[in-house]
């Protein structure tokens, strides 16, 4: 019973933040953080979060969170399935956010990143990928790979720094 009102409580706050523009973009965040990274230690969170937020900068992404974490092909106004910059968003399965700690956790993150919090190792980062997969664009020359934090590796685009 205390589990289930806990997840209500979070679920309440958490719908709550979309009241404000500034709550939906944290929102955003806090779903690319937590379906991009959720089982991941904060610092690879956090790098995952200081890469959307590098693309809101960057004149090749949209300039909002929501737009860049939800960027891709749409068809009727849904997204093509595997054609989105992040995998989650257009992998065929609702989003539903059931691991409340992880919840929590993704929530912390954004909220330090957004106030500034970034990992040294990523900074300026615009890609990245999880180690089990082999995008073809991390072969081209203007990617320089930064490292791995977790179970990310992540990339430097060369042309625009």
């Amino acid at each position: 019973m205390q589990k289930i009102m806990l997840m209500a409580l979070i679920y309440l706050i958490f719908c709550g933040m979309v009241a404000t523009a500034r709550g939906s973009e944290l929102n955003c965040l806090v779903e690319a953080i937590y379906y991009e990274a959720r089982s991941e230690p904060v610092i690879a969170q956090l790098s995952v979060a200081n890469v959307v937020l590098q693309r809101v900068k960057d004149d090749r992404f949209p300039d909002t969170i929501c737009g860049v974490v939800h960027q891709g092909i749409y068809r009727r106004g849904q997204p093509v399935r595997h054609q989105c910059m992040f995998s989650y968003w257009c992998d065929g399965k609702p989003e539903r956010m059931k691991e409340i700690h992880a919840l929590k956790k993704s929530i912390s993150v954004a909220e330090m990143a957004i106030s500034g919090v970034s990992v040294e190792a990523t900074l300026g980062a615009t890609h990245y990928h999880a180690t089990y997969v082999n995008p073809h664009w991390r072969h081209a020359e203007n990617f320089m790979e930064l490292g791995q934090v977790g179970k990310h590796i992540f990339y430097l685009d060369m042309r625009y720094k």
